[in-house]
């Protein structure tokens, strides 16, 4: 019998996925390769043949987008498998007349093809964009679950840039296991916050066999709470799904995907950065979750910023230096650096472009829109070094590092420099913490009396 060939559309997560839950094991289909976008350096690789199982002694080449229609004609593919997140309709579709033109067929997997079912209660934690407030919310979630005694096991969305293999599953307890599994500056942004706050909290490739390993934590679990990335969809089938909306960027719940799925999936909807958004903004959200999904439970929210020492940035001329996936396929204009640098006073924001060094120059020539901040980009140790260089060639009296890690522990920033926190506020009622005591008392506590 022939076998349908297949090429998964990718960018080192969503796209392992979609081939573990869904193609691994399954006879029908011949996975010819991966190709990878979005992320710097994560092409010419293969998927190995440990993770790839049976089927694919060989493992599996990872190629790049932009040789979509040659290797489309090369392997005479049937059918290209869109996985990955954070795109515009626009942009999906783009993608399928790339794929039709070609002579295949274009395929979205969906929910139940993919989700992956837990022993354990899941509260999932997803968002209709990058960069509207998933860290804080999933640690703020966390906190809340502990208040009532629970043991609580994060499982993070896949940011497997190095050794696939190795990468399987890792888990994370305190910050020399960053430096054990070679992280990136992306990686230590979503694990560091929660290792410091003493939770564990678990990555890397094989979701199913993560899944299996947090249940069964050494240190107990009684809640997994899945750490969404992007704006993609859970990975596990959840017991509470929570959606965050942008009203920074409202309509965008309309026109990306998969964060429309979100949205319409969610139990609770909270509209975050009520502080900072404009009313319109906002007006626009409320309508839209109205029309999407109207039966959702509605929270406002903020995400306060303070910092370690204003006077280091009052009436100075300081660089911001931002989250760097919020910056990029995030689109967002500004980030909690840039409100902290308004709320405190600095007296000018300095362009970076002058200064730039190696592949950061590559960063904004991609993304052009980034303007006058920084992206902390360090998915390699070039783009970490570049990333030194360019802070400390900068000519500025301060820098703002908007980052949810303490970068000046991964690098030298020689100038004055503070850093800015965030957490999750509620805003009126109802607040998080209605919604996270219910859930344990509907959801936890029935688990548990039936076990």
């Amino acid at each position: 019998m022939s076998r349908e060939k297949v090429i998964i559309l990718g960018a080192a997560g969503r796209d392992f996925h979609n081939f573990n839950t869904y193609f691994r094991e399954n006879y029908s289909y011949e996975v010819v390769a991966f190709t990878a976008a979005q992320i710097p350096d994560i092409d010419d690789r293969k998927y190995p043949n440990e993770l790839a199982g049976s089927l694919y002694p060989d493992g599996i080449p990872i190629m790049p987008e932009e040789e979509l229609t040659e290797l489309i004609k090369k392997y005479e593919v049937d059918t290209c498998v869109f996985s990955y997140s954070d795109v515009s309709y626009q942009k999906v579709m783009t993608m399928n007349a790339v794929v039709n033109s070609a002579g295949a067929n274009f395929m979205l997997l969906g929910t139940e093809a993919t989700m992956v079912k837990s022993t354990k209660p899941v509260i999932s934690v997803c968002a209709v964009r990058t960069g509207v407030g998933k860290s804080q919310t999933s640690r703020r979630v966390i906190e809340l679950l502990m208040e009532h005694g629970l043991k609580v096991v994060a499982v993070r969305h896949p940011m497997p840039y190095g050794d696939l293999a190795k990468q399987k599953v890792q888990r994370f307890a305190e910050l020399d296991d960053l430096k054990k599994h070679k992280c990136t500056i992306e990686e230590m942004e979503e694990y560091e916050p929660h290792i410091v706050r003493g939770n564990v909290i678990y990555a890397g490739v094989d979701y199913e066999a993560i899944l299996r390993a947090a249940e069964n934590d050494p240190d107990g679990c009684d809640v997994v709470v899945w750490d969404g990335g992007n704006n993609d969809f859970s990975f596990y089938k959840s017991d509470q799904y929570i959606t965050l909306m942008d009203p920074l960027r409202p309509g965008h719940e309309l026109n990306y995907y998969p964060g429309g799925i979100n949205v319409r999936m969610s139990d609770t909807i909270i509209i975050n950065k009520i502080d900072t958004a404009p009313p319109e903004g906002i007006q626009i959200v409320r309508e839209n979750i109205e029309k999407l999904n109207p039966i959702a439970t509605v929270i406002d929210a903020a995400s306060p910023v303070k910092i370690d020492d204003p006077s280091i940035i009052k009436g100075k001329r300081v660089l911001v230096v931002e989250d760097g996936p919020t910056l990029t396929h995030g689109g967002m204009k500004l980030g909690a650096g840039t409100v902290a640098a308004k709320k405190y006073g600095a007296g000018e924001l300095i362009d970076p472009r002058p200064f730039l060094t190696g592949k950061l120059a590559e960063t904004f020539e991609i993304y052009p829109e980034i303007g006058q901040l920084l992206p902390a980009m360090g998915y390699s140790p070039q783009q970490l070094a570049d990333l030194e260089t360019t802070i400390n060639n900068t000519d500025c009296d301060a820098v703002i590092v908007g980052t949810p890690i303490d970068l000046s522990r991964v690098i030298n920033i020689k100038h004055p420099h503070t850093r800015v926190y965030y957490d999750l506020q509620s805003i009126g009622e109802p607040t998080l913490k209605t919604v996270i005591d219910e859930f344990v008392q509907n959801k936890v506590k029935s688990m548990t009396a039936t076990f």
